[in-house]
């Protein structure tokens, strides 16, 4: 198939075609990067600073038509496409103003008739490939700060959010962005793959799925080139006997249903202490009984469609095995009368008596849907979280800070909450355990990601 269709979710039909890059194509923009690198490598920091501040700028200003295309694309309700654009220029501001400080030389002290220090180089060529869960929010985390550290960026992104990616091309093209830094590419699989294997490529920055970070890293099997690799996520949440109640449902029910539940870090495992459990589960069930299923461009509708029919039945099939293995359902699809079979429109439910060795609780669901089990105290609820193949994030809800951090001392996780989920600080290295990925995105410590440590051992001769 030489094109790439994207049906939306909110009424089935084909939104964006674009026609996939052919060979001599993608051999041009790899090639039109190696050379305008070359060059922007050289250009100082403020100046790849001050072209990037365009960007953001230009982007922002596109926050209208973007909240429709999102909507149209993934389903998402217009009501929360604002969040996406904040926190994309958040993110892209944070990394621009981090560089100055992350990509400084380091200077390893005196010594006599000595001068050495570390030098921070750009890898080259930072292929990204994007998910389409979250468009802008993905790409930014990698595209904005290699660019700010001397890279050119390839733009590989979801065939479902294919407008994202050129939304980011328009912004850097109104920037000045020299041309050939920023490039967008419409890809197969086969295609990708077959570019991570090019030796002019420096590095992949990838988003998606175990099984499509696997995929990566066989296409990378002979190169010895870095792999950023954020993954999947079945995140969990302790609720400790000590919490802020009311806090603790309104915040989780949120972390499990936002975006209908397709997010990396939402919740998906819930552990309440035995002495809150009924309770806790009657508040979480009224809150969510209280979503608005529907269109996504309605701005009353608190809950999209999943991104396309197909997630909307494995997910059923997934609730489906659970309560035939004895887990009790909470929410009837009746209650949602928009959520049908054969659509991507899916109620949001609300599970309880699984058991710990479930699918629906061991695999990452993507899909609104939250598990929630007793636990007896604090060393019970760390071994269920970590009983997991996956590692992205964790939350405790409790008023004792002290504990918080211990028991996050406890945890395989790549973040640790209190008191909040399914949230990324700039500020922070965002970065997986286990099956949810290695490497590291955001904060300073991102920008060691994105380029290499060259040392410089300068000897003095007299």
């Amino acid at each position: 198939m030489s094109q790439q269709i994207t049906v939306s979710p909110v009424d089935g039909r084909i939104y964006v075609e674009r026609a996939y890059a052919r060979p001599a194509e993608i051999d041009e923009a790899v090639e039109r990067a190696v050379i305008a690198q070359r060059q922007w490598r050289h250009v100082p920091v403020p100046e790849r600073a001050a072209t990037c501040e365009r960007f953001v700028a230009a982007f922002e200003a596109r926050r209208g038509p973007i909240a429709q295309e999102i909507a149209w694309q993934i389903g998402r309700p217009i009501s929360a496409a604002p969040g996406e654009v904040r926190g994309t220029v958040e993110r892209a501001r944070y990394m621009i103003g981090a560089a100055a400080d992350a990509l400084a030389d380091v200077d390893c002290g005196e010594a006599t008739g000595l001068r050495r220090f570390i030098r921070r180089e750009p890898h080259g060529v930072v292929l990204t490939v994007a998910a389409w869960n979250y468009p802008f929010l993905i790409a930014v985390n990698s595209v904005v700060p290699a660019i700010m550290a001397g890279n050119a960026v390839l733009l590989k992104h979801s065939a479902q959010t294919p407008l994202a990616a050129e939304r980011f091309a328009e912004c850097f093209a109104q920037a000045g962005l020299p041309a050939g830094i920023f490039q967008v590419l419409h890809l197969t699989h086969t295609d990708t793959e077959r570019l991570i294997g090019d030796r002019r490529l420096g590095c992949v920055a990838f988003t998606g799925s175990v099984a499509g970070g696997a995929a990566v890293q066989r296409a990378a099997a002979n190169r010895f080139i870095p792999i950023g690799l954020e993954l999947g996520g079945n995140d969990p949440a302790y609720v400790r006997e000590d919490v802020n109640f009311t806090h603790a449902v309104e915040n989780l029910v949120d972390g499990a249903f936002f975006n209908s539940g397709q997010s990396c870090c939402g919740i998906g495992r819930i552990y309440v202490h035995r002495s809150l459990y009924g309770k806790f589960v009657d508040a979480f069930t009224a809150l969510t009984l209280q979503y608005r299923l529907g269109d996504p461009l309605d701005a009353a509708t608190t809950l999209g469609p999943v991104v396309r029919t197909a997630a909307a039945d494995a997910i059923r099939a997934a609730i489906a095995r659970a309560c035939s293995a004895g887990a009790r359902s909470l929410i009837g699809e009746e209650r949602f009368p928009r959520s049908r079979p054969d659509t991507p429109y899916l109620a949001p439910q609300v599970l309880v008596d699984v058991r710990h060795d479930m699918e629906i609780v061991q695999e990452e669901v993507f899909g609104p849907v939250a598990c929630i089990l007793p636990v007896d105290d604090d060393a019970h609820a760390v071994r269920l979280m970590n009983d997991s193949r996956y590692g992205l994030t964790a939350s405790v809800w409790t008023q004792d800070e002290a504990a918080a951090v211990a028991l996050g001392d406890e945890i395989d996780t790549g973040t640790w909450f209190l008191n909040r989920c399914d949230y990324l600080d700039p500020a922070l290295a965002w970065v997986g355990v286990k099956d949810s990925g290695r490497g590291c995105t955001l904060s300073r410590i991102g920008y060691e990601y994105l380029t290499r440590p060259k040392s410089f051992h300068l000897r003095t001769v007299s």
